[in-house]
């Protein structure tokens, strides 16, 4: 580790340590299990490059190493920007987040990941996967790494059932898994004397699945890519990075449709209509946050589930949930999949050339831009293979027939078809949808919900189950909506 580098961050962080919010670094489990980070080779993307979603918010899978390798930790620079620190009297709690951050990047930079190898010769394999942990201990002012292993190949892991296992490698700190086993989400809280310790940097080595399933262990080593990302966690959690995370999406939003609209990009769902005019903003950007927010975390925090997710995209903002990897191979902050070329993500790069979206998958995915303009390609073409009344409606009301385009963004068009078998067993028209509204005193409805115009007003009725993620789905999506309306 850079003595220097140290000494300086310490020095930052002894006029600004008081000021730090205290809670312990805990965040109830979210993503139950993940699958091997994708490795991929970085390239530049073109100007107009954007990705689109589609996946399942809830395993985590592999990074692949081409994104691992473009996520380089940002420089950490001592001096002048350092001592201008240091004469600052009051500093707000994000700003001071954010120099944590910054220093605790610098510091894993430099620190070598401990493979362990077992057995001999041709029996010789990599034991687990190090991860390294940059953790700032208030009481004492100084700043502590700590070696965790962890098993490889991911295991399967949910929350309240079977504890993840792991190794913890530097002696003297406690350590309790939180929640993830992945590049995105892998968290854990821990403690020293008895002082729980704050994390603001982690190390995580991606592996090359193509040597991993030849068994070259120490090519496999020798190939890793190391990343320095922070998951989302409470000691990160900040209400100024919540408002800057809404702003953030909506404005890449605004971004995407823009450079739709001078592409001159057309609808495949409304003939003579711009690609640009399909999908509102607001509508757009409610599916960064519910791909990333799992269903259990938002039945048990509601609100508070969404503001974990709009902190970490105000907090990395362009980083945010580029590493994350669903069991299903579903990648980045839309989480897309792409099945060898013939998924969704290829579908949406064939069907909307104007659109311009990037044709590779590993950095179109994770590049929020992109990703966005893709899922408005994705929305358009769904819709075009909806019923008409369906479509219709959906024009004349975008935001509220938004839970059909949604559905399918989710599951696709099945799940279209048996969320308008269920409304018309509910009693629910197209034309009776209206936004969420206020339970009723003394008869509230559990919920996922939709919302019925009556003649005394607008009243919730529970949707039936048909698809048990789909609905929740639904559910998080007219939760979420009014946030950016």
């Amino acid at each position: 580790m850079n003595a220097l580098v140290t000494r300086r961050a310490v020095q930052v962080l002894l006029v600004v340590a008081s000021l730090i919010f205290t809670a312990a670094c805990e965040t109830t489990g979210g993503v139950p299990d993940e699958g091997e980070p994708i490795f991929v080779e970085e390239e530049p993307a073109p100007p107009q490059a954007s990705e689109a979603p589609m996946a399942k918010g809830g395993a985590e899978g592999e990074v692949p190493p081409g994104v691992a390798e473009s996520g380089r930790p940002e420089a950490f620079s001592p001096g002048k920007e350092l001592e201008e620190v240091i004469v600052e009297a009051q500093r707000e709690r994000h700003e001071v987040i954010l120099d944590l951050v910054t220093a605790a990047k610098s510091i894993l930079r430099d620190v070598e990941l401990e493979y362990v190898f077992t057995g001999k010769g041709r029996k010789e394999a990599l034991r687990g996967r190090p991860v390294v942990f940059a953790l700032w201990s208030e009481a004492k002012q100084e700043w502590s790494v700590v070696h965790i292993e962890i098993p490889r190949p991911p295991v399967k892991w949910r929350p309240g059932k079977k504890p993840f296992p792991f190794i913890v490698r530097t002696p003297g700190v406690e350590a309790r898994h939180v929640k993830g086993t992945g590049a995105e989400r892998l968290m854990f809280a821990f403690s020293k004397d008895g002082e729980p310790l704050k994390v603001y940097g982690r190390k995580f080595p991606v592996f090359d699945s193509a040597l991993i399933a030849k068994k070259k262990w120490r090519a496999v080593v020798a190939t890793a890519k190391p990343i320095v990302y922070l998951p989302s966690n409470e000691d990160t959690l900040d209400p100024l990075f919540v408002s800057g995370g809404k702003e953030f999406l909506l404005s890449t939003a605004r971004r995407a449709i823009e450079e739709l609209r001078l592409a001159r990009a057309p609808s495949v769902a409304f003939p003579g209509v711009l690609l640009a005019d399909v999908v509102p903003a607001a509508v757009l950007t409610t599916l960064a946050v519910i791909e990333q927010t799992d269903d259990a975390d938002f039945v048990k925090k509601k609100g508070a589930a969404f503001d974990e997710v709009l902190s970490h995209y105000g907090l990395k903002r362009e980083e945010a949930y580029r590493y994350s990897v669903s069991s299903a191979s579903a990648l980045g902050p839309m989480q897309f999949t792409n099945r060898k070329g013939n998924g969704t993500y290829a579908l949406v790069v064939r069907r909307c050339p104007a659109a311009k979206i990037d044709p590779i998958f590993e950095r179109g995915a994770t590049n929020l831009l992109n990703a966005m303009k893709a899922a408005i390609c994705l929305f358009d073409i769904e819709l075009y293979q909806m019923r008409s009344d369906i479509r219709l409606a959906y024009r004349d009301n975008k935001e509220v027939l938004g839970i059909f385009p949604v559905a399918a963004y989710n599951g696709g068009p099945r799940n279209v078809a048996k969320l308008y078998g269920v409304m018309n067993r509910m009693g629910v028209r197209l034309e009776d949808l209206r936004p969420p509204g206020e339970q009723p005193q003394g008869n509230q409805v559990d919920c996922p919900c939709l919302w019925k115009a009556e003649a005394t007003g607008v009243r919730p009725v529970a949707i039936p189950k048909y698809n048990n993620e789909n609905r929740w789905y639904i559910e998080k999506y007219q939760s979420i909506l009014s946030v950016f309306e």
